[in-house]
């Protein structure tokens, strides 16, 4: 995958992938809900965040200007954007004790789409365990690389029974490891 540009007044974004992948059948657009598209916009606007170090604000500003946009439950990308960038550095702690290398060498689509899972888990506790983990895993295969989702995968299953320990105790023992 070709990055997006770190400034977010260019006009380049991750969505080129997404397009070609959801031709070859593999997520069409027209299926997703209006939260798996903020949570989309809001990998990206992570991604601009965290590589260009950009304000939130012009991210923001950016990222609501893409093409789709309106498609998107504005509230919950609000809620992950800026709930994101506010608790960043709690997220990243919680996460680096599952690391297995410095959090400087995670790839920021990775690093966007745990904190989006972490996020999720931790705040939002009217999205069920499995879809916050399947989102954030779908954002990895989306726009990561090759692996990355697997990688995503490993950590979020790795904080779910600290962050979510009823639900978690509940699924079924098959279901734990995805």
């Amino acid at each position: 995958m070709t990055p997006p540009s770190s400034s977010p007044s260019s006009p380049s974004s991750p969505s080129a992938p997404r397009a070609a992948k959801a031709s070859a059948g593999v997520r069409k657009s027209a299926t997703k809900s209006d939260r798996s598209r903020a949570r989309e916009f809001a990998l990206q606007a992570l991604y601009q965040y965290l590589v260009g170090q950009n304000p939130a604000e012009e991210v923001d500003e950016f990222t609501r200007q893409l093409s789709g946009f309106h498609k998107a439950d504005s509230a919950h990308y609000d809620a992950l954007l800026h709930g994101c960038i506010e608790i960043g550095a709690d997220l990243d702690a919680l996460m680096q004790p599952l690391l297995d290398r410095p959090l400087q060498e995670i790839s920021p689509i990775e690093r966007a789409a745990l904190w989006i899972g972490i996020y999720e888990l931790l705040r939002c506790p009217d999205i069920p365990l499995r879809v916050a983990l399947n989102e954030s895993i779908e954002l990895a295969k989306e726009f990561g690389g090759t692996d990355g989702h697997k990688y995503v995968n490993a950590v979020l299953n790795g904080l779910a029974p600290q962050l979510r320990a009823l639900e978690f105790s509940a699924l079924p023992a098959a279901s734990k490891v995805v």
